[in-house]
């Protein structure tokens, strides 16, 4: 009798945790899903993905050693899907944040001064796909860095603490990596390189990663945060140096990194298709 009435009690109380566990995941779902829309990130993934038309091409012109034909162009096209890559990284962003506390996150970036700082870094990031923009932007960034401005000593507190330099190499060296190992799924190298000479390859290229790196996050940085005042940008700096800040910005990091090195991949097996004159 005892065995019967514990069961009788476990069953509807396993059944309650049950569904308190799928309210709160739901919950969880809904909270990540209005902060990827305040962080700006369906916008952001716009540019991202015409950042990846253009580097189509630089792949067309250095790799494949040709202009990026129609086909190239839509294989391309059809890799940066954006709502595939919007998609996919919702889903890796609320996968990350499981166990987070993101109501202060939200707080942050709904208030005016975390949509300001949206909206500045979308504008800026957009700015910079023209190339001529680019190169003013690093060359003001470095004359900064050179004179050592105050500004410039803020935007290296603000890089400090959410370590974006480290983190932004690792990412694109994550990324070549997996470039160069759809290379090889792709047949590129018939075999003749082993993944250890493919990682040996990729880590000799991390000095020229992380100055470009750095010259390009000073550059957008210093070009973003221009129209805050000192007191906002520390406002800034403030809440990425607290815990909330610190669990965005390695759940966004871990959340497109799977999304960079999934596409990388996906551009190196088609390079390698293409290369040997296979449909793609």
């Amino acid at each position: 009798m005892l065995h019967a009435i514990r069961t009788t009690f476990l069953a509807p109380l396993a059944l309650i945790a049950s569904a308190t566990l799928a309210q709160a995941q739901a919950a969880d779902a809904e909270q990540s899903a209005a902060l990827f829309d305040a962080l700006g990130l369906p916008e952001m993934i716009e540019i991202m993905r015409e950042e990846g038309i253009a580097y189509g091409e630089e792949i067309a012109t250095d790799l494949l050693s040709t202009s990026a034909n129609a086909k190239w162009t839509q294989t391309v096209s059809d890799i940066y899907d954006v709502d595939q890559m919007r998609g996919g990284a919702a889903a890796a962003l609320t996968q990350a944040l499981a166990g987070q506390d993101i109501g202060p996150m939200l707080e942050f970036f709904t208030s005016d001064l975390g949509q300001e700082v949206i909206k500045l870094e979308t504008s800026a990031r957009r700015a910079l796909l023209d190339d001529d923009i680019d190169a003013a932007a690093k060359q003001a960034a470095g004359d900064a860095l050179e004179a050592g401005t105050p500004r410039v000593q803020m935007v290296t507190d603000f890089i400090t603490a959410n370590d974006l330099i480290d983190t932004n190499v690792v990412g694109a060296m994550n990324a070549n990596f997996g470039f160069y190992m759809g290379l090889q799924d792709g047949g590129a190298f018939k075999g003749d390189l082993t993944e250890q000479q493919i990682l040996t390859d990729v880590n000799d290229q991390e000095p020229q990663i992380r100055q470009n790196t750095t010259e390009w996050v000073y550059g957008f940085l210093m070009m973003a945060y221009q129209p805050l005042s000192d007191d906002e940008l520390q406002a800034y700096i403030d809440f990425s140096k607290s815990k909330p800040g610190q669990a965005l910005n390695t759940a966004m990091f871990a959340a497109f990194d799977q999304m960079f090195v999934a596409i990388s991949t996906e551009l190196g097996r088609a390079s390698a298709q293409y290369m040997a004159g296979q449909d793609i």
